[in-house]
């Protein structure tokens, strides 16, 4: 029997999680709402948290955001030995391609986003390690949802696919369709599905026959010309082998669903 979560604890991660998804950041009002809480019960964790510098108010908006304290945390991660081979790899994509590199790992139904490599580009994406998007609307996710099987990839969205944009995959058999097709060696690929104006290309990456991580390069869309979306493809295969090939990476967690 799976070990019951210690509450306490748990309250705590829910509050970083759900404020490290909003990019605008929450009042104490709607934390409660979203984690269905009463107030009385979050105000002395957020109040901690603040202290600590987990949390940073903002005292016009009365919003919350992610502190100080958490980007502490997020530098030790991506600074970790463990995760310096794919950086490496990923340094090479960007250096090779003039596009920004991501790397992700599935989230339950989210990829989250582990490292990322930006582009010199004056226009490129903007994201930041730390993001969670739907894995259905992202190449980058549908990569990493290769590696579940048809039954797993419904079981992880009950209610539906979750929709960013009019282009982003809503139906379930288009997107099993398009799993099957990287299953059997294609890249996954995604155009304004998440985000106007940008396409993206994506591989998974496995280890002992499973999925484990994921790694993508975004275009906007008036670069993606054939000459670049071939050398985009070309990087990433090889960005693919080259950390296939390396032994265990013990950093990247394992997916969870």
């Amino acid at each position: 029997m799976a070990q019951e979560q210690h509450r306490a604890t748990a309250r705590v991660l829910d509050i970083l999680e759900r404020l490290s998804a909003s990019e605008d950041g929450m009042t104490l009002t709607e934390l409660a709402q979203s984690l269905d809480a009463p107030k009385s019960s979050l105000f002395p964790i957020v109040h901690t948290l603040e202290r600590r510098r987990y949390l940073q108010p903002h005292a016009r908006s009365g919003r919350y955001t992610i502190g100080p304290g958490a980007l502490i945390l997020s530098a030790a991660f991506a600074a970790d030995p463990g995760m310096a081979p794919v950086v490496q790899v990923m340094k090479h994509v960007v250096a090779d391609c003039q596009e920004t590199c991501q790397c992700g790992i599935l989230d339950h139904g989210n990829v989250l986003y582990v490292a990322k490599e930006d582009s010199t580009q004056a226009i490129r994406m903007i994201s930041w390690v730390g993001k969670r998007l739907p894995a259905n609307a992202t190449a980058i996710g549908k990569a990493l949802l290769s590696g579940l099987t048809d039954d797993e990839v419904r079981g992880l969205y009950p209610d539906g696919l979750p929709r960013l944009t009019p282009h982003t995959v809503s139906n379930p058999e288009l997107l099993l369709a398009q799993l099957d097709a990287i299953r059997a060696g294609e890249l996954a690929t995604e155009r304004e599905e998440s985000t106007p104006q940008l396409a993206c290309w994506a591989v998974p990456l496995r280890r002992d026959g499973k999925v484990f991580a994921a790694l993508s390069v975004a275009v906007p869309l008036f670069r993606c010309q054939p000459e670049k979306i071939g050398q985009v493809c070309r990087c990433l295969r090889q960005a693919q082998t080259t950390l296939e090939q390396l032994p265990d990476i013990p950093l990247l967690p394992e997916v969870r669903l």
